[in-house]
């Protein structure tokens, strides 16, 4: 195919622009460098949204490209949260530990501060000590490194037990959100070193910018997101675009018969699988900064079955449309569980939406598989065609 991606798949420009266009809408209307119409708290709201859609980008190319519906992807978007949630705690306590011992007669050791340190983290759960898996969080550039690299290590090795036993359908299925429940069920407990139920907390404050407001830093995570959701569009249209868009479209309508092509299917698959899983990863760990906090919650089976959820109701096999339903249904759950809608009293009932919103999801859903069975991105091509000369 020729030409470059913009020219071989249209909804890349309509989609930057738009995207451009938000970014610089809500720069305008916020507090730190606009108007101040959009308030702290939903500037963050939007740049969580941002981050929720690139999540859905990942699910849409591993379940509406290649096929493989995985109740287990928002398994990867936690882990980047908790990896980044150590390294935010990590350098926020010792900082707080070193102001705090600023005027002791002797000045302490950096065993010391290593250790109040660990005290001030782990004391939640009766613990004193690092635990292993905090080697390298008072390392920024080393957390960054295992954003990637551990959501991506355990999609690779799963992926790859899975794939070679050519597990598929809804046995697959049925083993990611197993994978999902185990992992959720061992950061339950309080001696895997991530705090159990308590989590990871206090990720708003980011160490060394504690004399910047959070007006600034949630315009600057939004920015952050619009960015790492524009480049990931792009590569992933372009991936969608030629050949291998071609193989992994064969694989979900057909496997065996690209088998019997002479392609190496579970390597393909594996890719997907893999480099989805590291896409939620970073999404994860743009997230959780500007949600404030992480626990073993995110990383319920539940929410992996959300994230399908949104793509089937924005339109599975298009990207644009797996962005429209997260975000609709994202923005959507924070207005009816947010205290934003207001409750219908019926006399011998009161409609709370806070308990109502999960009825109105699956209400939804099960009427966009009815009667729009190619979601809200089916809806907009149908309008994109009607406007067409």
């Amino acid at each position: 195919m020729e030409g470059s991606i913009f020219t071989r798949n249209r909804s890349v420009p309509v989609f930057i622009g738009v995207l451009t266009l938000l970014a610089l809408g809500v720069t305008v209307l916020s507090e730190a460098y606009g108007t101040g119409a959009l308030s702290v708290s939903f500037t963050k709201v939007l740049g969580m949204t941002l981050c929720l859609c690139l999540a859905a980008l990942a699910m849409d190319l591993v379940w509406g490209y290649c096929g493989i519906l995985s109740l287990g992807h928002f398994a990867f978007f936690g882990l980047g949260g908790y990896v980044i949630g150590m390294w935010l705690m990590t350098a926020r306590t010792e900082t707080i530990v070193r102001a705090s011992l600023e005027g002791a007669v002797i000045p302490p050791t950096e065993a010391e501060v290593s250790t109040a340190t660990a005290l001030q983290i782990f004391s939640v759960v009766g613990a004193t000590d690092w635990p292993w898996m905090w080697a390298v969080s008072d390392s920024l550039f080393l957390s960054l490194v295992m954003v990637v690299l551990v959501p991506g290590l355990l999609a690779l090795v799963f992926g790859w037990l899975a794939f070679r036993s050519r597990v598929t359908g809804v046995y697959l299925s049925i083993l990611t959100q197993a994978m999902t429940l185990a992992l959720s069920l061992y950061l339950f407990q309080n001696d895997t070193g991530l705090r159990g139920n308590n989590g990871l907390s206090g990720l708003q404050n980011i160490p060394g910018l504690e004399t910047i407001g959070q007006d600034r830093i949630s315009v600057w995570f939004f920015w952050a997101s619009a960015l790492v959701l524009g480049l990931a569009y792009v590569g992933a249209a372009w991936m969608v675009s030629g050949k291998f868009g071609n193989i992994i479209r064969g694989i979900r309508d057909d496997e065996q018969r690209v088998r019997f092509l002479g392609y190496r299917v579970e390597g393909y698959k594996l890719f997907v699988f893999t480099f989805t899983g590291i896409l939620c990863g970073v999404a994860g760990a743009l997230y959780y900064p500007q949600a404030g906090i992480v626990n073993p919650d995110e990383i319920a089976p539940i929410a992996s079955i959300y994230l399908a959820v949104w793509v089937a109701i924005g339109g599975r096999g298009r990207l644009y449309g797996a962005v429209i339903g997260a975000a609709v249904v994202s923005l959507l759950s924070t207005y009816f569980t947010g205290g934003r809608a207001p409750d219908i009293d019926l006399g011998v009932y009161v409609i709370e939406w806070v308990d109502w919103w999960p009825v109105l999801l699956g209400l939804g859903f099960v009427l966009v598989t009815l009667f729009a069975p190619k979601g809200l991105g089916g809806l907009v091509d149908s309008l994109v065609r009607k406007d067409a000369p």
